[in-house]
């Protein structure tokens, strides 16, 4: 049960003063509908109002505050005019201009011939100095009328600055003085401040520094978010590693067989991820390991070869891809291999339907199928294994960890080995799959040949056309990428329909189109065709950007190359690059392009090496965008910033180690501090972990 103490931070945010339903909606939407959603609503920026100036001192656009004699008011004859006052500075006039104004309460506001102090942002309209809607207007009297520097919050269309600002106050007055879960001499050695005192900081921010990653108030906060998340994982891991598994010997011969048939040497990464994966199968608890490796690096291949020790030892073994076309894809390079060694395979996606569909659960359920490859079909509820010894996850980004979990637990005490080619930041790695071991394949097989990268404006559009069609005249493949499927009114961007119609203009009976919206045999035959060399161009979606293998296609376009993330573009140029024929890639880029944009370009010219382009994506666009929160089952951070919070993240993983030595199951006044911080972020179902046993 959560602590009695943290109850009124999980209360709805419509149970603070002042704010009713519908503010509590708007504030849903920047920050979450509970209390604590809006302390952990930092503030982005601040606006200093200590700032002073005369009014000829006065700088347009930037804010003001100036104590001024209010001289006097200006009604406009209707309401739909601008209603105007006058005031005075001893260096000269100040109007102050109010648009569907109420009279009575200017007047109370601002009584003529009262001193008032207004803050707001200053602007020079036909040399007189006017304000438009001041933030403030206070009298001098009072007591401190308004904060030299104001936070400014995240705000939606009807939520104003005042409203979060003072909403966010009273959530903070809500927190209550925990009990401390950082070491005392950890918390010295940074100098941070404790749980409350931090959180009121974070949000009365006094100088630019105070917002920085690296100001004591945010750092102890996000250093929290990521004790809380290593925790979770730590706890998660150790409950893994305590379910029995069951050993599965290595039968040499068979892998002896297996390498004998391939086409090629296995490199010595793929040996090396291979050992690590044979060690944790061949031990007598569950295997739980993430095996990454980038574009083309041999990922499958390991995989049949892990399947393969389970198969050998008189179990099945299941591989699921995040599509239809990729499984196919896998079915069909596996086949031959499975063939020479006498193992039975099948594939089973959503289009097996009725007795064909029948016949194959019906040989699984026997255990005449070893090794069975499909989609999401894998996890229904009537596909059931004689002996499932391995369960293998394709792309692990693109299911959710329930779909991953599903699968495994359709075999009793089942090793799962889940496999991206999507290279994962070491501090993504750590917070996302530290419940995990990893392997690495970081070498690409011999013979795969660089790709020519090249960045050109989309005023070359006509001349890329005209190589393309060249190209495909001399028998080559290529893919033109599109990031929209059709036209739309309200994005300028090229749509795959448009491109697949202009350039079949060019190529009459070369063209062919493949994007999300299609239907899975429309999407299928397109690829088929193109795979089997009927078609010259595929323009398409990035519904191509994983696994797709045409080893004949040696040119990838990518319009508008500036909207798509780095380790996006990565991956679809990994498509090509493939074969015997020297390949290229270009991106087309509309001009005036942003930074980030020109960054992302420059960087997938210099390199091909896709973890090195993880961690610079990963600096480029955040931890939020990367892979998809909420397809990936990724921690999603609201006070850690993971590339400026590196540092922190890995005391945080020590610390996670030294609290659970100490307090292995969280018990004693210690032990009920840490149990404190996971509820508080949310780690609800490590609590449940450790109540579990």
């Amino acid at each position: 049960m959560r602590p009695e103490i943290l109850f009124p931070l999980f209360a709805r945010t419509d149970t603070l003063k002042g704010v009713g339903p519908r503010l509590a909606t708007l504030i849903a939407k920047v920050a979450g509908p509970q209390v604590i959603d809006l302390c952990w609503a930092l503030p982005a920026g601040l606006i200093d109002r200590s700032a002073r100036p005369s009014v000829q001192e006065a700088v347009d656009g930037a804010v003001a505050t100036i104590d001024n004699v209010v001289e006097r008011h200006d009604p406009p004859p209707n309401r739909r005019s601008p209603y105007r006052v006058r005031c005075q500075h001893e260096s000269g006039f100040l109007t102050l201009v109010f648009f569907r104004h109420k009279e009575a309460y200017l007047r109370e506001a601002l009584p003529e011939r009262a001193r008032r102090i207004v803050s707001g942002k200053a602007e020079r309209f036909q040399g007189t100095l006017q304000m438009t809607h001041p933030d403030y207007i206070s009298d001098p009297a009072a007591p401190k009328p308004f904060p030299d520097m104001e936070p400014i919050y995240p705000l939606t269309a009807g939520l104003t600055q005042k409203t979060m600002a003072k909403a966010a106050r009273g959530a903070v007055a809500l927190a209550p003085e925990l009990e401390e879960w950082i070491d005392g001499s950890l918390r010295a050695r940074e100098g941070w401040p404790a749980w409350r005192e931090a959180l009121r900081r974070a949000h009365a921010p006094e100088t630019p520094a105070d917002l920085k990653p690296e100001a004591p108030a945010r750092a102890r906060l996000a250093f929290d978010e990521l004790l809380a998340n290593q925790l979770a994982l730590a706890l998660v891991r150790r409950q893994r590693t305590r379910l029995r598994g069951r050993a599965f010997p290595l039968d040499r011969s068979l892998r002896a067989r297996a390498e004998a048939a391939l086409p090629f040497q296995l490199t010595a990464a793929q040996h090396s991820a291979l050992a690590e994966i044979d060690g944790d199968m061949a031990a007598d608890r569950r295997m739980v390991r993430l095996l990454q490796g980038d574009v083309g690096s041999g990922k499958t291949v390991v995989a049949l070869l892990a399947a393969l020790t389970a198969i050998g030892a008189g179990a099945q073994a299941a591989l699921m891809a995040p599509t239809e076309i990729l499984a196919r894809q896998h079915f069909e390079g596996l086949e031959p291999i499975c063939e020479t060694l006498g193992v039975t395979l099948a594939l089973l996606t959503g289009r097996d339907k009725g007795a064909a569909r029948g016949e194959k659960l019906a040989a699984l359920a026997r255990g005449e199928t070893r090794l069975l490859i499909g989609t999401h079909a894998l996890f229904q509820g009537d596909v059931a294994f004689a002996d499932l010894g391995l369960a293998i996850v394709d792309e692990q980004h693109r299911f959710g960890v329930h779909q991953r979990l599903a699968l495994s637990e359709k075999g009793a005490r089942a090793d799962l080995l889940v496999m991206t080619a999507t290279p994962i930041p070491r501090s993504l790695a750590l917070t996302a799959y530290g419940d995990m071991d990893v392997s690495q394949i970081r070498e690409k097989p011999p013979g795969r040949k660089p790709v020519d990268t090249r960045a050109l404006p989309l005023s070359r559009l006509e001349e890329v056309a005209e190589g393309v069609r060249r190209a495909a005249a001399r028998g080559e493949q290529i893919y033109w990428v599109c990031p929209l499927v059709e036209e739309s009114d309200v994005s300028p961007l090229t749509a795959a329909e448009d491109r697949a119609a202009s350039l079949a203009e060019l190529m009459p009976g070369q063209v062919g189109l493949v994007h999300g919206r299609m239907a899975a045999a429309e999407k299928d035959a397109a690829m088929e065709a193109f795979l089997a060399r009927k078609l010259s161009v595929l323009v398409a979606t990035t519904v191509i950007e994983v696994g797709v293998n045409a080893p004949n296609a040696s040119i990838m376009v990518i319009e508008h190359a500036e909207n798509f993330g780095l380790a996006q573009l990565h991956q679809l140029r990994g498509r090509v690059g493939r074969g015997e024929r020297a390949s290229s890639c270009l991106l087309l880029y509309k001009p005036n392009i942003g930074d980030t944009a020109k960054a992302r370009l420059r960087i997938l010219r210099e390199t091909e090496d896709g973890f090195r382009i993880a961690e610079e994506d990963l600096r480029l666009r955040g931890a939020g965008e990367l892979l998809g929160v909420q397809q990936s089952g990724l921690a999603q951070f609201r006070l850690a910033d993971l590339p400026a919070h590196d540092g922190l993240l890995a005391m945080a993983g020590d610390h996670a180690k030294l609290i659970l030595t100490r307090t292995p199951d969280l018990a004693g006044p210690d032990g009920e501090a840490v149990r404190t911080l996971l509820y508080l972020h949310g780690r609800d179902e490590a609590v449940k972990l450790l109540r579990s046993g």
